[in-house]
């Protein structure tokens, strides 16, 4: 019985390779997250093999997915069977190493007090009945800029307080 071959032609073969090279990622990236879970490797070590991956991960991801090779990477994983949960978290639902989380969790607890400060500080504005541009404008001025320091997605919120804040900016003081 004769070997039946991957590939015909220059193409399949650059199609194989970079199907296999994406494979080669994931399960780095699986092993990495494992060792670093066990403590076998140190925290800069991880961060350093974590973040090149990911980065090596997203190239990879947008060629592959730019010139059809794969419909998406959730549709790889089921295609091929990948069973890799540790790197599929990371790199398609966090995309940054562990170490970049745990560094940020206490800044980002900080901006997100901030900004519910700023937000409940202006309601209470409204609530005593300031109307007054001059009154109100820089309130939402404040909760914008701290919304803006904030690292989680705010749907929908940026962009009205953006529109609020046009809209008062376009106002005489007394409006």
């Amino acid at each position: 019985m004769a070997d039946a071959p991957l590939y015909t032609s220059t193409r399949e073969r650059r199609r194989q390779t970079d199907l296999a090279d994406f494979y080669a990622l994931l399960k780095a990236s699986e092993a990495v997250e494992k060792a670093y879970a066990r403590g076998a490797v140190s925290a800069a070590d991880y961060e350093k093999a974590c973040g090149q991956l990911v980065a090596q991960f997203r190239a990879s991801e947008a060629a592959l997915t730019g010139d059809g090779t794969i419909a998406s990477t959730e549709a790889f994983f089921a295609q091929w069977r990948v069973d890799c949960p540790r790197a599929r978290d990371r790199l398609l639902r966090v995309g940054a190493p562990a170490t970049h989380l745990q560094k940020g969790d206490a800044v980002d607890a900080a901006r997100v007090a901030e900004c519910v400060q700023h937000f409940i500080t202006a309601m209470d504005a409204l609530r005593l009945d300031q109307r007054a541009v001059d009154e109100v404008q820089p309130l939402v001025a404040d909760l914008a800029a701290a919304l803006s320091r904030v690292a989680a997605p705010c749907p929908g919120g940026r962009a009205a307080l953006e529109r609020w804040l046009v809209a008062l900016n376009g106002m005489r003081a007394a409006e």
